[in-house]
C-alpha cells in the first residue's frame, strides 16, 4: 500500500478508536474500549510505517488536521453534536491547512 494510503487507514483507525473511546463509558464498557485499544494500536502502528518515510511535520499535521475534521464529522452524524458556523469555518481552515501543506510545500516528499 502506498505511505498515503497507510497514513489514511492510520487517521480511519484513531476516528474509530476515538468514537469508541467516547462510548466506553471512561473505559468501564469492555467492548468499545478495546475496539478503542485496538483502534490505536492499529493507528499508531501504520502512522510509524508512515514516519519512515514522510516527514515527521508532515504526518502530523496530515494526521491531526483530517483526524480533527473526520471526528467532528462522526460526532455531529452519529452523535448528534452540533457544528455552529464558526466550528464549521475553523474545520474547512483546517482542511485548507492540509492541503496547502501538501499540494504547494516543497517540504513534502511526494
Amino acid at each position: 500500500m502506498e505511505l498515503y494510503g497507510i497514513l489514511a487507514v492510520a487517521i480511519v483507525a484513531e476516528v474509530v478508536a476515538t468514537s469508541a473511546l467516547a462510548r466506553s463509558a471512561g473505559l468501564t464498557r469492555w467492548g468499545p474500549s478495546l475496539v478503542a485499544f485496538a483502534g490505536y494500536g492499529v493507528a499508531f502502528w501504520l502512522l510509524s510505517l508512515a514516519l519512515q518515510v514522510i516527514p515527521t511535520g508532515i504526518v502530523y499535521a496530515i494526521w491531526s488536521g483530517l483526524g480533527i475534521v473526520l471526528i467532528a464529522g462522526v460526532a455531529w452524524i452519529g452523535q448528534g453534536q452540533r457544528l455552529d458556523a464558526p466550528a464549521v469555518l475553523g474545520l474547512a481552515l483546517i482542511v485548507a491547512g492540509v492541503l496547502v501543506v501538501n499540494l504547494f510545500s516543497g517540504t513534502v516528499g511526494h
